[in-house]
């Protein structure tokens, strides 16, 4: 069954031009990477899913900011990584660019590493019931359009949330499960990306409209 459903997706694979062995999961690819010599770089992980990167990309920028956890605006650089990658998205690039300065940031070690295998959990998971689901909705211009669109919408979400207010996570984990979706091809997984986020900018916008409230009745 496993085997049946990796040889259903159409997503590229790295096995040679010619060669019948069925595209490998996100996680095993993911998983080479960690284990491989190479920086754990984001060039090294943009190198390594091709055109698959731009979705690779912001599962591993926004799950930093998706995890319960205060970080004081720390995450910031990521989500700005997420949305100059989501304009080239929109754009209609089919390489992605980015700074120099940008392009060597490492995403391993430290706190790094674990957050890393905890991403790594979370699609193993996912994995387990995936399958592909209108595929014919991925990979078109205007789908893409609308890929880039959410996930810049969301960033500045969790960009603008206060610090240590933890009201970046819901947002952030829209971009991670939304991103997951497409990279699994599965619409199921992309609708919970989408509830998530919308329910996490729901509710950024009205503790936010409280709180001012509550600030204007003191003055």
């Amino acid at each position: 069954m496993r085997t049946m459903r990796r040889a259903n997706r159409n997503l590229a694979s790295h096995a040679p031009s010619g060669s019948n062995a069925p595209p490998e999961d996100v996680s095993v690819e993911l998983q080479r990477w960690l284990d491989g010599e190479d920086e754990k770089t984001l060039v090294s992980l943009i190198e390594l899913f091709g055109q698959r990167g731009f979705a690779m990309l912001f599962v591993v920028l926004l799950a930093l900011p998706a995890l319960p956890l205060p970080t004081g605006g720390a995450t910031h650089v990521f989500e700005a990584i997420a949305m100059l990658v989501a304009l080239e998205l929109i754009a209609g690039r089919e390489t992605i660019w980015l700074p120099a300065r940008w392009r060597t940031l490492k995403l391993a070690g430290g706190r790094r590493e674990r957050f890393l295998v905890s991403l790594m959990k979370l699609i193993r998971r996912l994995e387990r019931f995936s399958k592909p689901r209108l595929r014919k909705v991925f990979g078109h211009r205007l789908s893409n359009i609308a890929f880039g669109l959410v996930v810049i919408a969301w960033c500045v979400a969790a960009f603008v949330a206060p610090p240590f207010s933890g009201l970046d996570t819901l947002p952030a984990m829209g971009v991670v499960l939304l991103s997951l979706g497409v990279l699994l091809e599965d619409f199921l997984i992309v609708v919970l990306g989408l509830a998530v986020g919308v329910a996490g900018v729901t509710l950024e916008v009205v503790l936010g409209g409280a709180a001012l409230h509550g600030l204007s009745t003191l003055f």
